[in-house]
Order: C-alpha cells, then sequence, then structure tokens
C-alpha cells in the first residue's frame, strides 16, 4: 500500500493538480479527440511527489538526480521499454534509474494497481493530459503536462521548491503570446519572432552565468545616452545572422537546416550575455554589442520605485524599491528600461530567476516580471 508521505508540500498541493488533470486539461483533450492517459488522484499525486522530492536530495556516485515520470500506463505508451519485473516507487529506487533516464524526452512510467505503485519502464511518448513529473535539481520539482499547441514541449502547472509552492496561471495562452504582449515591439509579434525571444530566455537561463539582453528599437540611437561610452565590445558594421534567418524564405531552403542554423545563432547570442555586461539587440535581432556597461542617462533621474509580478496563481502586482529586485544586473536593466521606455530587458540570475523589465504606461512604472516559472 501506499506509504503515508512526509514531504509536507505534496499535501498541499495535491487536490489543486488533480483538479487541473481531471477537469481542465482532460476536457480539452476530449475536445480535441486526443487520447487520455489517467487521471491520478490525489493521494497518488502526494506519493510520487513524495517520492520524487526525497530522491532529489540524495546522490548516486556523487550526481543528484535528474528524472521525469510519466503516471500512464503500459497499455496507453507508445513503443514502451518495459522492465520484466515491476520496481516499487521509492526515492531509492528513483535514484539508482536516474542515470539511465535522465536525457531529454525520457519519462519512467509510473502505474496504479492495488493500492501500490510501481515503476513499469520508460517510454518517450505520452498524451497531452498525461501527468509529468520533474525532478530539476534538489528539492525542486515540477508538474507538467505536454503542450496541446503552441511553441515548446511542455506546460508547467506547479512548481514545488522546498516549502513553497506556486501553481502556475494557466490563463496565459502561451509564453511567446505572453512575452509578446509585454512589449510593443514590433519584431516580437510575428508568431517567429515571439518563439525566438522565448528560446533566448531559455538559453541564458541555461548557461547558469547571469546575464542581461537589452532589446533596443532598430532606426534609434538613443539607447547609447545609457550605455558607458566607449562600449567594451561594439558590433560595427552590426551582425546580422539572427536577423538574415528571421527575415528568409523558409521555402528556399529545407525547415531542419533553417531550423538548425536558428538555434546555433540563438545560442551564440545568449551565450555573449555570459559575458560581464548587457548585450544589445535590436527588434530586428541585430547584434549590436555586448560586455556593455549600463549607466543612467544624464537627462534621467534614479528609478526609485517598481512594480514585480508573476504568473502564479493568488500572487498580487507589489511595488518594491528598485534595490529589491535583485543585484546590480538586474538594477542596471530597471534604470536602463526607466531611461529607455521604448526598450526591454531580459535578466537571467545565476540561480535560475528570470526577468523581463519592461515600461508600462498605464503605471508609469517599470515593471519587472518574473517568468522563471514557465521556463523550467
Amino acid at each position: 500500500m501506499i506509504l503515508e508521505p512526509t514531504y509536507q508540500a505534496a499535501r498541499l498541493v495535491a487536490a489543486t493538480i488533480e483538479t487541473h488533470f481531471a477537469q481542465q486539461l482532460t476536457s480539452t483533450c476530449k475536445a480535441k479527440c486526443q487520447p487520455l492517459a489517467p487521471n491520478p488522484p490525489a493521494r497518488v499525486i502526494e506519493a510520487m511527489i513524495d517520492a520524487a522530492f526525497w530522491a532529489s536530495l540524495r546522490h548516486e556516485e556523487g550526481y543528484s538526480p535528474k528524472i521525469s515520470l510519466a503516471y500512464i500506463s503500459i497499455e496507453q505508451a507508445d513503443q514502451p521499454l518495459v522492465f520484466e519485473h515491476r520496481l516499487p516507487l521509492t526515492p531509492a529506487v528513483l535514484t539508482k534509474l536516474a542515470p539511465a533516464v535522465e536525457r531529454p524526452g525520457i519519462h519512467l512510467g509510473i502505474g496504479y494497481e492495488n493500492d501500490e505503485l510501481f515503476v513499469w519502464g520508460t517510454t518517450r511518448e505520452i498524451p497531452g493530459n498525461c501527468f509529468v513529473l520533474e525532478v530539476i535539481e534538489p528539492g525542486l520539482l515540477v508538474v507538467k503536462h505536454r503542450r496541446l499547441a503552441g511553441y515548446g514541449k511542455f506546460v508547467n502547472v506547479a512548481i514545488l521548491k522546498g516549502d513553497q509552492v506556486k501553481i502556475v496561471d494557466n490563463s496565459l495562452t502561451d509564453l511567446p503570446d505572453y512575452l509578446a504582449s509585454l512589449t510593443c515591439m514590433p519584431g516580437f509579434q510575428a508568431s517567429q519572432g515571439k518563439n525566438v525571444l522565448v528560446q533566448l530566455a531559455v538559453s541564458m537561463r541555461a548557461h547558469g552565468r547571469g546575464g542581461s539582453l537589452l532589446v533596443v528599437p532598430s532606426g534609434s540611437e538613443a539607447w547609447r545616452e545609457s550605455i558607458i561610452q566607449p562600449m567594451t565590445y561594439p558590433i560595427v558594421p552590426p551582425h546580422s545572422q539572427l536577423a538574415d534567418l528571421m527575415r528568409h524564405n523558409l521555402y528556399e531552403t529545407t525547415q531542419y537546416s533553417w531550423q538548425k542554423s536558428l538555434d546555433l545563432s540563438i545560442e551564440s547570442m545568449a551565450g555573449l550575455t555570459a559575458v560581464d555586461g548587457a548585450t544589445i539587440i535590436n527588434d530586428q535581432y541585430d547584434l549590436l554589442g555586448f560586455g556593455a556597461k549600463i549607466g543612467r542617462s544624464e537627462t534621467s533621474a534614479r528609478v526609485e520605485q517598481i512594480l514585480v509580478s508573476e504568473p502564479i496563481i493568488d500572487q498580487t502586482t507589489t511595488m518594491v524599491h528598485s534595490t529589491q529586485t535583485g543585484g546590480t544586473r538586474h538594477l542596471s536593466a530597471a534604470q536602463f528600461v526607466y531611461d529607455q521606455r521604448d526598450a526591454v530587458a531580459l535578466v537571467a540570475s545565476q540561480d535560475g530567476r528570470f526577468t523581463v523589465f519592461v515600461w508600462s504606461p498605464a503605471e508609469e512604472m517599470v515593471h519587472a516580471h518574473r517568468i522563471d516559472s514557465l521556463l523550467l
């Protein structure tokens, strides 16, 4: 039988997650005539989170487990790899199996029968409503499901980090749409442009060194007033590889080769943000420089108050002093947007936080949008 879970956050969030998968998500899949996975009851969700959490705190030969669990039967999985003998769902078993399934796209299949949870094997293909639990790092778990449409493979439902629980606001239609809505720059309104903005954010966060990306309007040089001159690494003429790819006619080449070139270009640009200072591009994705030091414009005041929000249920927008948004990188980004109100600043922290700074005309303030809960 299922043992009584000891991770309290699992108990707090289980019922809410059960409702999401049983009602909202399953109804959507049915409407789209998509195959369905079983809906996990709250006690199963609680037990899976409990086992994954304690497994995340263990080590196997010096490595912390990075695993993905999918609640699905063998019959509903596509070309599953099935173990001859079922394994009990325990932290010890998950830790031992982790090295074999840590590569992206592989899920441990979890079944439930006779009040017992067990690991039956692995699978790569899962239905859209399938409950997926991913161990990101010690103490950090993400509940998600496969995206039914739009950019990205998965949609995050809940984030658990230690004793903190965050339920993602599912009223957001799509991450690219959400990011594009934060700016009026025309280059971000096209479908491909919105996806590139997300990919840049993901790649910036992935390198783990922290970084800043300033996006300025094309056809304007006003942004230079907020950059200490001379720039450390100016790019003259602007490097237009990513911009050219975004303008490229896909019918002139294969989708695969175009996407591969785009991915490499995005990785290269995101890599520049690891250099001390800010990387600067325009809204057409031309690279203007990197390693730039932000300074307050001579015609501007010092930014004092900032609005902070996060796409999490029951979390309201708050007003904080500019020094409370993070370190020097965040403060300088907020000052840049305060000075250059038609610009956007994306900031990745070394601890995984990701913030988008924009100017809010309605509030006449800098608005910091914390979006790391959508990027995990």
